[in-house]
């Protein structure tokens, strides 16, 4: 059984961190890194910094910036990603990234590498379904699971055909647009949750959007798995860059609050 699999088959939800390696250094982003780990994050969602991240919005495209101004190439995501598998050997570790990272350094090698640093899957945000060829048999081979992502707009035919190639859990995107904090959540999450649960046995976890523990709680009554924090959290990053401890202690505050939100809801 994977680290994934194991995290999910507690039975309880799962709180799943986002991070961009580099931001704003790499020490500060390892330092980032544990202290949600410390605080309660059970899975870590770790973004290899990219120049166009078309999926993110302001506030993570500008931590997109951060780690490569300070010098942050993939090489170092996986330095970074073996100091957190040293730090933290049963939590799991998901890459995410695009395909054009993939690409230019080589996609047997960077299957490879991630393996060897201690990735547990990879979340390859703008290849589509049609192209997956071009990585499974490398992620069969180094034991990676792709996770994959459905959004409200896919179709039900597309969803079978992304499942199909899945494993570890499933990205539910809860809202059209980017990547970014929002005041609530739509209101047809449980509809696309309970539509993509018909069609696969795979965890679900919902990210985008969601920032409070009311969100939290929205989620999981709708019936996911798990719940993927990112813009909240990297905002902190933003706000305490320059005081270590204050930052340490701003995310665990915000991961102790969201995981209120496991406390409230109706299916724990």
């Amino acid at each position: 059984m994977s680290r994934i699999e194991r995290v999910f088959a507690r039975g309880g939800p799962v709180f799943i961190g986002f991070t961009v390696a580099g931001d704003p250094d790499m020490e500060r982003s390892f330092c980032a890194a544990t202290a949600m780990i410390d605080a309660g994050a059970d899975m870590l969602e770790i973004a290899v910094p990219y120049s166009d991240p078309v999926a993110d919005g302001p506030v993570i495209e500008r931590a997109h910036h951060r780690a490569l101004r300070a010098g942050t190439r993939p090489v170092d995501v996986f330095l970074l990603l073996r100091r957190l598998r040293d730090y933290a050997p049963d939590l799991p570790l998901v890459l995410f990234t695009y395909y054009n990272i993939v690409y230019r350094r080589g996609v047997d090698r960077f299957f490879s590498e991630a393996a060897a640093a201690g990735a547990d899957g990879l979340l390859i945000v703008d290849l589509p379904v049609e192209e997956s060829e071009e990585v499974a048999p490398h992620a069969a081979r180094y034991g990676i699971d792709r996770i994959a992502l459905i959004a409200p707009t896919t179709s039900p035919e597309r969803q079978h055909a992304i499942l199909r190639e899945a494993s570890g859990f499933v990205y539910l995107i809860s809202l059209e647009g980017v990547t970014g904090e929002r005041d609530h959540l739509p209101p047809g999450l449980a509809g696309l949750v309970g539509a993509v649960r018909e069609k696969t046995d795979l965890p679900l976890a919902v990210g985008f959007g969601v920032s409070r523990p009311e969100h939290v709680r929205t989620v999981l009554d709708a019936g996911a798995d798990g719940v993927i924090v990112g813009s909240a959290l990297v905002r902190l990053i933003e706000e305490h860059m320059d005081d270590g401890p204050r930052l340490c202690e701003a995310l665990r505050a915000a991961i102790v609050s969201l995981r209120d939100g496991f406390s409230s809801s109706s299916r724990t």
